[in-house]
């Protein structure tokens, strides 16, 4: 009788062993490897060639047809609407609203393109009626079942042929062949592959719900991100009212867009002006506040960064950010002490973007700067003030993308002065009825912003 072989594999990361180990050697995690036995395939005798290749100048140059769900801050996500075939991996932390969008879009599509299907794993379908009904989009072509075999989720499929599949979630749908647990590394990659082959086949695109682990990734496989099309991950506190969907990965568009939502009774609704909703609490004439002007793909948001510097009462000072790079922080410090001489060293120093968003871009960093420095000095920054530029390690200030576009957003909302770097501000002295003073260090942009010499 032939021995079973069996396998290991990392439910974080998908690192396989022979043997069990406490501790993975791929990511390092304790207690995630599970036992799968290995899956024989079988080997045809001979190859049949199926696809031919032809050259690239022969395939059509037509561009994709998009389906507009409605939902304008989803349809930029996804760089224009969802494209037909595609297979979309909805991320997030639990009740941040990852079922509710899904089930708006389902809805919108359904009255508009036809028939779409709502697979639901974990709940059962008088649970989906009473959320459609709270959220108002009870349609009579959106279609709802319970079922957790992916067999017979492909039967539904091919009987219903649905303009849009919502898969809720992948972690609950199982093949009855693979001898794994629902949840693990083999089923949800399996799961995905075949979901992936059908939406390709059928021309219809598919929208998969993933739970997240602690460290805020995809459970189970991060194989799942290179499968699927597009991954988009909802941000935000669940005791806030604002969500922002933010695509980390498209094939179909930018990975740099970033759509925003707010939490109400009837599910998620658009913000239209981001900007004006971030800066909506912002406090006038207190130091350590400072208004940047931030690129996310092609929109410009406006967001408040707020700084406090303390004495620190230990003998190593903290350094806290959120929504700004903690590496980042420590080098505008250093230059903040070397070059311009603000006595930083012995100061905690604490970095906040207001209202959850996250800013990886260089061109925040005179933002922060000023922020600690205004701070640090108790001198507050004229509200009507926006500050802009990234920071060299020598103390100069270099020139940022898109300046002419993150000013006119800054007119919208009737901010008059803008700090930018001495290369941009040449681009930008014909916008009429703004001040725009062009700065070349950091000293130059503190005496500006401040009123004070370093």
């Amino acid at each position: 009788m032939a021995k079973i072989k069996t396998r290991f594999i990392c439910a974080e990361c998908g690192h396989e062993e022979p043997k069990w180990y406490g501790r993975c050697s791929g990511c390092g995690t304790w207690n995630s490897l599970s036992e799968e036995i290995n899956i024989k395939k079988t080997k045809s005798g001979s190859r049949q060639v199926v696809s031919q290749p032809i050259p690239i100048t022969q395939v059509s140059d037509i561009s994709e047809e998009r389906m507009i769900t409605g939902i304008a801050e989803l349809d930029r996500v996804l760089g224009g609407g969802i494209v037909p075939g595609s297979l979309v991996l909805i991320g997030g932390d639990p009740g941040i609203g990852k079922s509710t969008i899904a089930i708006q879009a389902a809805s919108v599509i359904a009255k508009n393109q036809g028939v779409s299907l709502y697979v639901t794993a974990e709940e059962s379908v008088r649970q989906i009626r009473m959320r459609a009904a709270r959220l108002g989009v009870v349609d009579a072509n959106l279609f709802a079942v319970a079922e957790t075999s992916l067999d017979q989720i492909l039967v539904h499929m091919e009987r219903l042929s649905p303009k849009l599949v919502i898969i809720d979630s992948i972690q609950t749908i199982f093949r009855e062949e693979i001898p794994s647990a629902p949840g693990s590394v083999v089923q949800v990659r399996e799961c995905t592959y075949c979901l992936m082959q059908e939406a390709k086949n059928r021309n219809i695109p598919v929208f998969i719900v993933g739970h997240v682990t602690k460290d805020g990734s995809i459970a189970g496989p991060r194989v799942l991100e290179h499968i699927v099309d597009a991954v988009l991950y909802f941000e935000g506190e669940r005791n806030h009212s604002f969500r922002i969907l933010r695509a980390v990965k498209n094939r179909f568009g930018s990975t740099n867009e970033i759509g925003v939502f707010e939490m109400g009774e009837q599910g998620l609704a658009e913000v239209a002006n981001p900007s004006e909703i971030f800066l909506a609490e912002r406090p006038t004439g207190v130091s350590g506040s400072v208004v940047i002007a931030g690129i996310e793909g092609t929109r410009p948001v406006l967001v408040e960064i707020q700084a406090l510097v303390s004495a620190g009462s230990f003998g190593n000072p903290r350094r806290v950010t959120s929504g700004v790079d903690y590496n980042r922080l420590n080098l505008i410090l250093a230059v903040l002490e070397k070059r311009v001489g603000l006595h930083l060293s012995s100061q905690d120093a604490y970095v906040n973007a207001a209202g959850g968003v996250k800013l990886d871009e260089p061109a925040v960093d005179l933002g922060i700067a000023v922020a600690l420095a205004s701070s640090f000095k108790d001198i507050p920054v004229d509200p009507s003030t926006i500050v802009l530029g990234e920071i060299g390690l020598t103390g100069e200030v270099r020139a940022i993308s898109q300046a002419a576009k993150r000013i006119h957003e800054g007119t919208k909302l009737g901010f008059r002065t803008f700090v930018i770097p001495t290369a941009n501000a040449i681009q930008c002295k014909d916008i009429a009825g703004i001040n725009v003073v062009g700065v070349k260090t950091v000293n130059e942009a503190f005496e500006t912003a401040l009123g004070v010499k370093s």
